[in-house]
């Protein structure tokens, strides 16, 4: 139904409601008012060429000639189209009306009759005489056409702007499908070089836990691969997809470390975009702990009806810092360009960071 309302469907059947209702005007008269075959005749004609001008111009003419660049050639058409339809509309007028009654008499109806009981020059009986049938079928024809003409055109200029702006959306929205699918992409290798040197440390250390560690990656492979190339994912996906990740980094943490995460255990299970949130939880992890001192990752997430709230908190390691300058940027880089082209007006990030603490604070209107 949906579809029938925002198609051609609809275009077409306006347009047949339409001749229904003008072809349908003349039984209603014949019912009601027993109204002469000459009138009913008159009317289809005139209603028949009417339609043929609005057509004519609004299908042919203004996409071939109008759109096209090449103006005085719609120009002459029209008024070509326009009188030979005017020959035909008179030709059957006098057609038509050569029968009926009176018709060869008008001009005696309009003569001034004398009256003979009165002095003076003759007085016309009727004080302004009948219009002449001629020039007053050429003024209503001429009236009537150029309002179809200008009519017909606009429809058609305003159908040709709407579809020029669905056409242009429709490129946008193909632009931006394409960049985010080239950011989201981007997090799939990035994600994976880095928890494979995790791994890759942790074998060293105990060759158990980094068997666990493979089992744990080859579930968030799966999930990079497969479950989030369907566009959007549940929120509940992402939270467990979350959590196997910080299970998965668990794995070579020491007793500096101090993790504290809280994700909510009731919530509505809404649909939003992949891999929002984990680039900021891997960015803590990367740059935000350390083995020989104190560091900590803080991570919690809200939920209402109308938002998703997500904090990620983590020490800022000095030593590691110089070590890597500038080293923190794809991730964060990333997701605030898929969080602007996403939720264009429906996010709110914020950025804090001190000496010794970096902080990310996300807020996504789902409502």
């Amino acid at each position: 139904m949906k579809d029938f309302f925002t198609g051609n469907k609809i275009k077409i059947f306006l347009h047949l409601l339409a001749w229904i209702i003008l072809l349908g005007i003349p039984l209603y008269f014949i019912k009601r008012w027993q109204v002469g075959k000459d009138f009913i005749w008159l009317y289809y004609i005139n209603t028949i060429i009417s339609g043929i001008i609005f057509y004519s111009n609004y299908l042919i003419l203004v996409p071939r000639f109008f759109f096209e660049s090449r103006k005085h050639k719609y120009y002459i058409s029209v008024l070509f189209v326009l009188a030979f339809l005017y020959f035909v509309s008179d030709r059957s007028n006098e057609l038509i009306f050569k029968y009926v009654p009176g018709r060869n008499n008008i001009e005696e109806i309009n003569k001034p009759k004398e009256d003979k009981n009165l002095q003076g020059p003759p007085k016309p009986d009727v004080l302004f005489g009948r219009p002449p049938f001629r020039e007053m079928h050429f003024f209503n024809y001429a009236m009537t056409s150029l309002f179809l003409v200008f009519f017909s055109l606009g429809m058609r200029v305003l159908e040709r702007h709407s579809q020029t702006e669905k056409l242009q959306k429709e490129l946008e929205k193909e632009k931006l499908n394409s960049e985010l699918a080239f950011l989201k992409n981007q997090i799939s290798p990035h994600f994976f070089f880095n928890t494979l040197n995790n791994i890759y440390s942790l074998i060293s250390i105990n060759a158990e836990d980094s068997q666990k560690a493979v089992l744990r990656l080859s579930k968030l492979m799966r999930y990079l691969l497969y479950d989030s190339e369907h566009g959007n994912t549940m929120l509940s996906n992402e939270i467990d997809f979350m959590n196997n990740y910080i299970d998965l980094m668990k794995l070579r943490m020491s007793n500096k470390i101090s993790l504290s995460v809280s994700f909510p255990e009731k919530y509505d299970d809404v649909n939003i975009p992949p891999l929002i949130f984990i680039p900021f939880i891997e960015n803590a992890f990367k740059h935000g702990i350390s083995y020989r001192e104190k560091s900590f990752i803080n991570i919690s997430m809200t939920t209402t009806k109308e938002s998703i709230s997500f904090r990620c908190a983590n020490s800022i390691i000095k030593t590691r810092e110089e070590n890597e300058p500038g080293h923190s940027g794809i991730g964060l880089e990333n997701v605030t360009k898929r969080l602007n082209l996403l939720f264009p007006g429906k996010h709110d990030i914020k950025i804090n960071k001190s000496d010794t603490e970096f902080e990310i604070l996300l807020k996504i209107i789902i409502a």
